[in-house]
């Protein structure tokens, strides 16, 4: 893929940070054969951005923000509307090439796929479900993920963004769920709890960082979302939802048809997430050293649904670590506004 050659030499000021917790710098972006290249004023190439891959966090709105991919932690800041015009004409184009894409990459799939259904597939769904999954690369798990947060955005909207509530994200994120890829956002609307999407990105309900008084709540619904995602990946719980023709074509094709994200989007914002048994999450509240009591009383203000979170508090003891600093938690807390 090369570049429109209208903006071949096209170039301007960005503002790039090159992880949640390092400091943003003036940098001078262009574009390159197949990709957008930052330099530093000295005009050092300090990375490379295949524009096949870059995503827009913010659609619609300016300075536009954008990430390598979905589940990248850098991004970049670009003010010039025509750059942004030629990154969006050059996404877009991906974006209705990319049914097309990807067909040799999965003949060998497709061959054992064919196998498969030749020993009765039909009848073996779960094998050829965990036959799909395991033959899905990690790029292509994060390709799905990525579309399937621009459908769920179509519901609920943007995700809410400031650099400091970011800052206080990518700590949370660190603190709970690293070394695990991925990042966490909080979404505006349309949300009930926790969601993992393919690729390791969980969305947050705003509710959870708004509605009560320490971080504690939010990192108890987040370690029970790393429960559920361990007994049973986002792309299983996909695929497991949308019936064996998603799988099958994601066998055959290695794509997943709009259709299918759109009304598995409506799904994951529509229904509440399972509870995960005391015996499975109060070990992940210990450690990561977390009091599991303010979340048992969040799930249920009484306390008698969540007793035995309440009574087996591994922090009972007075042992647990902050989740959060103090400026951190009030960052999070207005990272949607007002």
């Amino acid at each position: 893929m090369t570049a429109l050659k209208q903006y071949s030499r096209l170039e301007c000021d960005g503002i790039w940070r090159p992880g949640q917790d390092a400091q943003r710098r003036e940098v001078i972006v262009s574009f390159g054969n197949a990709s957008l290249v930052i330099s530093d004023t000295a005009n050092r190439a300090l990375d490379h951005w295949s524009l096949a891959a870059v995503a827009r966090m913010n659609p619609g709105e300016e300075p536009a923000l954008y990430t390598p991919s979905a589940e990248a932690s850098d991004t970049l800041e670009i003010e010039d509307s025509t750059m942004i015009e030629a990154i969006e004409r050059v996404r877009a184009g991906l974006d209705r090439a990319r049914p097309r894409q990807g067909r040799v990459r999965w003949l060998v799939t497709a061959g054992i796929a064919a196998a498969v259904i030749g020993l009765g597939v039909f009848w073996l769904p779960e094998a050829l479900l965990q036959q799909a999954v395991g033959a899905l690369p990690p790029s292509a798990r994060a390709d799905i993920g990525t579309e399937l947060f621009r459908a769920i955005g179509r519901v609920s909207g943007a995700p809410c963004r400031t650099p400091r509530g970011d800052r206080a994200l990518a700590q949370l994120h660190n603190r709970l769920v690293a070394p695990r890829e991925g990042a966490i956002l909080v979404l505006r609307d349309g949300l009930s709890g926790t969601v993992t999407l393919p690729g390791g990105l969980i969305l947050l309900d705003r509710r959870l960082v708004e509605d009560h008084e320490t971080p504690d709540v939010a990192a108890g619904y987040i370690l029970a979302e790393v429960v559920r995602t361990e007994a049973e990946s986002p792309m299983e719980r996909l695929l497991r939802t949308s019936g064996p023709f998603a799988t099958l074509k994601l066998l055959t094709s290695g794509e997943i048809s709009d259709k299918t994200l759109n009304a598995y989007a409506e799904h994951l914002v529509g229904t509440e997430r399972p509870q995960v048994a005391p015996t499975a999450l109060l070990p992940k509240f210990q450690a990561a050293r977390v009091s599991s009591t303010p979340y048992a009383y969040a799930r249920d203000i009484s306390g008698e649904a969540t007793l035995p979170l309440i009574e087996s508090d591994p922090m009972r003891g007075g042992d647990a670590e902050p989740v959060l600093t103090d400026s951190s938690w009030v960052a999070l807390q207005n990272i949607c506004g007002t």
